[in-house]
């Protein structure tokens, strides 16, 4: 086991070509490679730098690196125009999309008594570590599995082995992972990157990836002072070493502890990044500790289209909507459709506020009808746009017409809380 790359520090902004000089150090201690495999994140982790780290990855490998594999998890696969924006001069012809329903393959299972442990008692199934059929018999002898360690709602922090068992996983293995998660309380578990979930993949990794070639490519992205991103770290290794560090930087970097509880947050979702509720309520998840009882939280989403990326998610976000985690366990079980969808449910658990804030949604895209039929408070994009304009708003708090709002411009960079929120 070995740590190829650790670089940052909360003051750290590694420049384009100092990550390509560090990766290009790190791969070439790993010695020729015949086939590579890249497992990069989809737009929706664009602020990532990952595009730019697998793109030099090819640039070092060339004709070796014979695909590249978004981990797409129940994402809509990526169209041409971001495969352009987000990986520069990669040919489409190299990409593959991971289909979550059909695509996968199962390695092993995880035993119902360890998840039973896990979830306190909560639980009674086994988890099953499933794969892209490319990860599993794809003949590669190096997998470059890249991304950005972050606080994140299911496992704690996001990435490491979550980016093979969940974003290339299958219907079960994501279903239940993200339904023990909800169970065990996001609130437990968020900026933590040791949980019962990560106790599920560690497990799982330690059983059934030991044999395939993945190599992990992590970065830590920061905001400077002036609302810029900057990379405070680059961490590639094979082991846990190289996650540990990239997650005791990213809680210096990414966790922000609020002086008082929030009443007013304002979340904007880039138009690049968020299409849909499933994916922008990021905004509900990360700011959740830091709410004031009776706060409102306005999310300008100037493109959100849609609940769920997938088809059949949709359909039950519609059905069910964001009622709280009694009426959502009460749904699951009664209804075996929603049951046979534990993602869905876990994800009706973590997006709602449970009756303790406000949340109004501000879609371009969607009607007032479709966003009070789930259960959130309706406000029109451009009339909540020209009142918080996002253009004129700073990080922070902000004085709005007398009141103050505090501005969140990506809520996927980050985790905000008050202190009398922290579970211990």
């Amino acid at each position: 086991m070995s740590l190829y790359c650790s670089v940052g520090s909360p003051e750290t902004a590694l420049s384009a070509a100092q990550l390509q000089h560090l990766l290009s150090q790190a791969l070439s201690q790993l010695g020729t490679r015949q086939k590579v495999l890249a497992v990069p994140p989809d737009q929706t982790r664009l602020h990532s730098r990952a595009g730019d780290l697998t793109t030099f990855a090819y640039q070092y490998y060339g004709p070796s690196l014979g695909a590249v594999l978004p981990a797409l998890g129940t994402h809509s696969a990526m169209d041409a125009a971001q495969l352009t924006r987000m990986f520069p001069g990669i040919p489409h012809s190299l990409f593959h999309v991971h289909d979550w329903r059909n695509d996968v393959v199962t390695l092993g299972e995880v035993p119902a008594d360890f998840i039973h442990q896990q979830s306190e008692g909560k639980l009674d199934y086994a988890w099953p570590a499933q794969v892209n059929k490319l990860i599993a018999h794809g003949g590669f002898d190096l997998i470059l599995s890249i991304g950005q360690v972050v606080p994140h709602e299911v496992i704690g922090m996001a990435n490491y082995t979550k980016n093979i068992l969940i974003g290339t996983g299958g219907p079960h293995s994501i279903s239940r992972s993200h339904y023990l998660g909800a169970v065990y309380g996001l609130e437990r578990i968020m900026g933590r990157a040791e949980n019962p979930v990560r106790a599920v993949l560690n497990y799982a990794a330690d059983k059934f990836l030991n044999d395939i070639p993945i190599v992990y490519v992590l970065t830590v992205v920061g905001r400077e002072e002036d609302g810029t991103l900057a990379v405070r770290g680059l961490f590639i290794g094979d082991d846990a070493e190289c996650f540990h560090r990239a997650a005791d930087l990213s809680l210096k970097v990414n966790f922000e502890l609020v002086q008082e509880p929030l009443r007013k947050v304002v979340v904007y979702l880039d138009p690049h990044e968020f299409h849909s509720t499933w994916l922008g309520n990021k905004a509900v998840y990360r700011t959740r500790m830091a709410l004031a009882d009776g706060a409102e939280l306005i999310i300008l989403a100037p493109a959100v289209r849609e609940f769920g990326e997938d088809k059949t998610i949709d359909a039950l976000i519609r059905r069910f909507g964001y009622r709280g985690t009694p009426a959502t366990l009460a749904a699951v079980n009664a209804n075996p459709e929603l049951a046979a969808e534990l993602s869905a449910a876990a994800h009706l658990i973590h997006a709602s506020s449970e009756g303790r804030f406000t949340i109004t949604w501000c879609p371009g895209r969607m009607s007032k009808e479709e966003i009070e039929g789930v259960g959130y408070q309706y406000g029109n994009y451009n009339e909540m746009s020209q009142r918080y304009n996002p253009d004129f708003l700073y990080h922070g708090l902000n004085k709005v017409g007398g009141e103050e709002v505090y501005f969140i411009s990506n809520p996927g960079l980050g985790l905000w809380a008050h202190q009398s929120r922290l579970s211990s």
